[in-house]
C-alpha cells in the first residue's frame, strides 16, 4: 500500500508540475510533389496562464528555430472561461509578434477565444500581424491557407472558407468536428482543441468530439482525406497531462 501511495504521488507530480511544461516538436512528413519544399508549423490550444510567460517564451523560440516557411495557429490563446484565468490578450499578442517565417502567421480562433471576447482577441492577434481567417483564405504562388470560425463559439463554413481555392489547400480548424464537411481535394487538415485527450493510457481517456478518439491525435486518412490533430500545448480542466507530451507540429511536404 505504501508503495502504491508513492508512485500515485510521483505520478501526480509529474502530471501536474513536469510534463505539462514539456515541449515536444512533432515532425509529419507528407508526399506531395505540388508542395514540394513546403514547411509549416502548426501549434494550438496554448492556453497561457498569468505566470507563464516562460512557457509561451520557449513554444515562440521553438516555433522559430524551426525556420518554417509559414506558421499556422489553432486557437485557444487563452485559458480558462475568464480573463482573470489567463495571461491577457496584449501580452500574449505581443510575444507572437517575435513569430517569424517567409509567409507570415495565419490563425484561427477556439472556443475559449470566444468565450473570453473574439473581437478583443483578433484584435490584438492582427496588430501583431498575424491574420485571423474566418472562413475565409489566402493564396500564395502554390498553394493555399484556409481557415474556418469556431464550431462552439461561431458559425464554421468549410464552403466559404474554400471559395476560389484552386491551387493545393491547407485548412486551419480548432475543432476537428467538422471533418465531414471537408471535400477531399484539400490537401491536409490542421485541428486541434482535444489535447489528446491530455492523459492517455493505452489511448485517450476522454475526449471532446462525438466522433470520440477518431481524430483524437495525430495523423489520419479518412476516406481519401487527411487530417492532423495535435495534441496541443497548453491543459484545459484539468490542469495536467499524463502520456501526452505538450507538441509542436512541423509538416514537412516531399
Amino acid at each position: 500500500m505504501k508503495i502504491l501511495v508513492i508512485l500515485l504521488s510521483l505520478i501526480a507530480v509529474w502530471s501536474v508540475f513536469i510534463e505539462p511544461y514539456i515541449l515536444s516538436v512533432k515532425k509529419i512528413n507528407i508526399d506531395n510533389n505540388q508542395l514540394q519544399g513546403l514547411k509549416i508549423v502548426f501549434a494550438s490550444d496554448f492556453h497561457i496562464k498569468p505566470y507563464e510567460k516562460f512557457r509561451l517564451k520557449k513554444i515562440i523560440k521553438t516555433i522559430n528555430a524551426q525556420s518554417p516557411d509559414i506558421i499556422l495557429l489553432g486557437g485557444d490563446y487563452v485559458n480558462g472561461h475568464k480573463k482573470g484565468s489567463s495571461m491577457t490578450i496584449d501580452e500574449i499578442g505581443k510575444e507572437f509578434g517575435n513569430l517569424n517565417s517567409k509567409y507570415g502567421v495565419y490563425a484561427v480562433i477556439g472556443n475559449h477565444d470566444g468565450w473570453q471576447g473574439k473581437e478583443e482577441i483578433v484584435k490584438e492577434l492582427e496588430k501583431n500581424k498575424i491574420k485571423v481567417l474566418f472562413n475565409s483564405n489566402k493564396c500564395f504562388d502554390n498553394f493555399c491557407i484556409a481557415g474556418v470560425d469556431d464550431m462552439q463559439t461561431g458559425n464554421p463554413d468549410v464552403k466559404k472558407a474554400l471559395n476560389n481555392t484552386n491551387l493545393p489547400t491547407i485548412l486551419v480548424t480548432h475543432h476537428p468536428d467538422i471533418m465531414p464537411e471537408v471535400p477531399e481535394n484539400v490537401t491536409l487538415t490542421l485541428a486541434g482543441h482535444l489535447h489528446g485527450g491530455q492523459i492517455r493510457l493505452h489511448r485517450a481517456l476522454v475526449v471532446p468530439s462525438k466522433f470520440k478518439d477518431k481524430y483524437a491525435n495525430g495523423f489520419t486518412e479518412d476516406n481519401g482525406k487527411k487530417i492532423y490533430t495535435t495534441k496541443g500545448l497548453g491543459t484545459s480542466i484539468l490542469p495536467m497531462r499524463f502520456n501526452c507530451v505538450p507538441e509542436i507540429a512541423v509538416i514537412n511536404f516531399n
